[in-house]
């Protein structure tokens, strides 16, 4: 891995992680559902209208569809949206702890529903990563956090693993930026009925809301999803995603700069441990991923 894909990578990971805490403050000025799905029209807006001007086009193959359908519902409306509510009343770092378990719930998935059967260095970093999730939802339940907020978060998570697991080649055929864009316009499409039907229009308006707003739909919104892209066209997926291992990391650290909000030593012995699980899992899966040499042909004397 050279020193470009480790630099994208970090960026990557920062960007991803930074979400959390933006939409913390967001959630704190205005109505959660309603100010997602104005975030997703402009940055499906944004995203498509740049794709055009690449000379990009909207015709894309049946799972480039399928895939814009199924994220653009499971990952835009249902676990971001999910978030966003639940972040009215838990901490934007524990929100992140629980979307980081993403990678592992996926590898559960796999062995549950597809046979794929775990390595044994995938088995061990899924019961490390599960045991960190366990000491720190402990130490939070003593705390008095509010379990309908970590409930959401934990739905939103099983939403993105179905949508992770039920496509699969939809970022192939190119149409990378016009896929993205489409799929945003999905969330804000699936969004605006329950912010119409049950939020009311009630903004606190300050500099904080409009520059959280403005980076949350431009940078994690629009800019991570591409540098993911390029990182996976250079390293391949199975190595790119190993970069989530340092979601934990970044997403509690942000939090805990940039809002003040409390880091027990338990919150830090958990998230190491939830880190080193994930990195285990995807270890196993760049082993598997490796091909066999070749051995030489005999030659004949």
């Amino acid at each position: 891995m050279d020193f470009k894909a480790i630099a994208m990578g970090l960026a990557f990971a920062l960007m991803w992680s930074s979400a959390f805490t933006s939409a913390r403050v967001i959630v704190e000025y205005a109505p959660p559902l309603t100010t997602l799905a104005l975030r997703f029209l402009i940055s499906g807006l944004i995203g498509v209208g740049v794709a055009f001007a690449m000379g990009q086009t909207a015709r894309l193959t049946r799972a480039q569809w399928r895939g814009v359908i199924v994220f653009g519902i499971c990952q835009n409306a249902l676990y971001l949206g999910m978030n966003f509510v639940a972040m009215q009343t838990i901490e934007a770092g524990l929100a992140s702890i629980i979307a980081s378990t993403m990678p592992l719930m996926v590898a559960v998935a796999g062995w549950l529903f597809l046979a794929d059967r775990p390595r044994p260095l995938a088995l061990a970093g899924l019961i490390v990563g599960f045991v960190g999730v366990t000491l720190i939802m402990g130490a939070r339940l003593q705390g008095g956090v509010d379990m309908t907020g970590v409930a959401l978060c934990v739905l939103g998570v099983v939403a993105l693993t179905a949508a992770t697991m039920a496509v699969r080649g939809a970022s192939s055929g190119g149409n990378l930026l016009m896929i993205v864009g489409l799929q945003m316009f999905v969330g804000s499409a699936v969004l605006a009925v329950p912010a119409l039907v049950w939020e009311p229009f009630d903004v606190t308006w300050s500099w904080q809301l409009i520059v959280a707003f403005a980076y949350t739909a431009l940078v994690p919104g629009l800019l991570a999803t591409l540098v993911w892209f390029w990182l996976v066209g250079r390293i391949g997926a199975v190595k790119a995603a190993t970069f989530h291992f340092l979601n934990p990391f970044f997403g509690v650290a942000i939090a805990a700069i940039l809002l003040g909000e409390t880091l027990g030593l338990l919150d830090v012995v958990g998230v190491a441990i939830i880190a080193a699980g994930i990195l285990a899992v995807q270890w196993s899966r760049a082993e598997r991923a490796r091909p066999l040499p070749v051995s030489e042909p005999v030659r004949p004397e």
